[in-house]
């Protein structure tokens, strides 16, 4: 990584962020004014520039104007007073990632640099095209073995059948399975189709598979290809087969046995070229002692056995997971991403997350919304982790009933906030936790759509004004308070419709 070059004709201001990025193991380069700055750009560059906007001998303007002609991508922070906020202005019109204002507070100064640099890692992963997302992660002995095995399947289509319980990943491992296959019928350059055969009505799921001819139905108007025809020359994962029913196991295990199959409704044999992988989080031979899964489908199934572990064991794959998704929720959404303690690490981990992967990926998405700084710490935990969450009982005098109100959307999810959701926004301490909790259950219980989206353009439009309360309608001022962007900020005011 390269170093990170502050310009500053204040040998102090110098030296104090020298010291400062020093312990955070960042490298570091100073120059005094603005020439010797573009006369080092001829032979090398910076990862992140911090400069100064008033300078004897160049103005960080001009330097911002010069630098950005020669790395557009460059993140330029420019340190100003309060007093020069039109300067600053002109700072972002040029292309500054920011400002820092001076006197500054040592910590977030730190902090914004650590953004700029991460922005700028990021810039450099895209620009060298290999910002693709991991298909898995995992470091644990656990998931190693899974990875090794992923590798020896990789030379044959051999019917896998994969065992986990919910939320540990399975449809990952079917899609590593079928990209890593061999090439040709029934390879990674076919379909891969997935299927839950446990969240499809059995009256409906027969069709699903097969396909149906039309009028063999009411309602069957034209002929439909079922899941297997599409699949053809590809992948088939049937999720949750330990639910199929017992009828249409049948079925499956004539497929599998002669590759032969009829849509509903027809009379002339069809085949298919598929490679099948089903998963399941049950015990399927205590489904067969049970009489409720057919041993010899169990036998067709299980040439290939993969138990994918449940995270609790394997926690020390849980700081990398939990960084992977809060990048990736914050480029969902559109915001920075945020940083986490090693404290709310361990935390993380010693949770046993029943939900498993899938429930640390929610977790993660709430802390993108809902933390309230740029830094995640235990406290911001959700209460379910075992955060540290102020009660509403501790603070009488706040009315519950007014919060919940402002909570409510009074017409859809494309409702605006009214003026109470500012009041709930500025009282982020007063046990709002419980009551957000509480509205979000009448929501989900009562049916009411998009209850993610309502929420959190309340929550967010709620902030953003308070923050723009306190600082007279100042974006890029109120952007540094809330830990954003000024990018991002603009364009949630778009969004919610704050501008009017």
């Amino acid at each position: 990584m390269k170093p990170i070059w502050i310009v500053d004709d204040d040998q102090s201001i110098r030296f104090v962020l020298e010291r400062a990025l020093a312990r955070e193991q960042l490298a570091v380069r100073s120059f005094s004014n603005p020439r010797d700055v573009l006369a080092a750009l001829d032979d090398d560059a910076p990862q992140v520039l911090v400069s100064d906007i008033r300078m004897p001998g160049g103005s960080g303007i001009d330097l911002l104007t010069q630098v950005k002609q020669r790395l557009p991508g460059l993140p330029v922070i420019i340190m100003t007073a309060y007093s020069d906020l039109d300067s600053a202005v002109s700072a972002f019109q040029g292309g500054a990632f920011e400002y820092l204002p001076k006197p500054f507070d040592l910590p977030r100064a730190v902090e914004l640099i650590r953004r700029a640099l991460d922005e700028s890692l990021r810039e450099a992963v895209r620009d060298t095209g290999v910002a693709e997302m991991p298909e898995m992660l995992g470091q644990a002995t656990a998931m190693q073995d899974v990875f090794r095995a992923i590798g020896r399947l990789s030379q044959s289509n051999v019917t896998v059948l994969i065992t986990g319980e919910s939320g540990s990943g399975k449809e990952l491992v079917a899609r590593a399975l079928h990209k890593h296959s061999p090439r040709g019928d029934s390879g990674s350059n076919g379909p891969f189709i997935a299927i839950n055969t446990a969240a499809i009505p059995k009256d409906l799921l027969e069709s699903e598979l097969f396909g149906h001819e039309r009028g063999a139905f009411t309602g069957a108007q034209t002929t439909r290809r079922g899941r297997f025809e599409q699949a053809d020359g590809g992948t088939l994962f049937l999720d949750e087969i330990g639910d199929m029913p017992f009828d249409l196991q049948t079925r499956l295990l004539r497929v599998l046995s002669d590759g032969q199959f009829y849509r509903v409704g027809g009379h002339q044999p069809l085949r298919a070229n598929v490679r099948v992988i089903a998963a399941t989080h049950q015990n399927l031979e205590q489904r067969v002692r049970d009489g409720a899964f057919r041993e010899d489908l169990f036998h067709r199934l299980n040439v290939i056995r993969l138990r994918l572990p449940p995270l609790r064991e394997r926690r020390e794959d849980v700081p990398a997971l939990t960084r992977f998704f809060l990048g990736k929720s914050a480029k969902d959404l559109g915001v920075e991403p945020k940083r986490i303690t090693d404290a709310a690490l361990e935390r993380l981990m010693a949770f046993d997350f029943p939900g498993n992967v899938r429930q640390l990926e929610n977790v993660c998405h709430w802390l993108t919304v809902m933390a309230p700084a740029q830094v995640i710490e235990p406290k911001d935990l959700p209460p379910e982790l075992g955060a540290v969450t102020a009660l509403t009982d501790a603070h009488p005098a706040v009315d519950s009933s007014r919060q919940v109100a402002a909570l409510s959307p009074s017409s859809g999810p494309d409702a605006m906030p009214t003026a109470p959701v500012v009041a709930l926004a500025g009282s982020l301490t007063q046990g709002w936790m419980p009551d957000l909790q509480r509205e979000a259950r009448r929501m989900l219980e009562g049916g009411e759509p998009q209850v993610w989206d309502a929420l959190t353009r309340q929550f967010e439009a709620g902030l953003i004004r308070v923050a723009l309360e306190i600082t007279r309608g100042r974006r890029i001022e109120a952007a540094l308070k809330l830990g954003i962007g000024r990018n991002t900020i603009t364009r949630k005011i778009q969004e919610l419709g704050l501008d009017d």
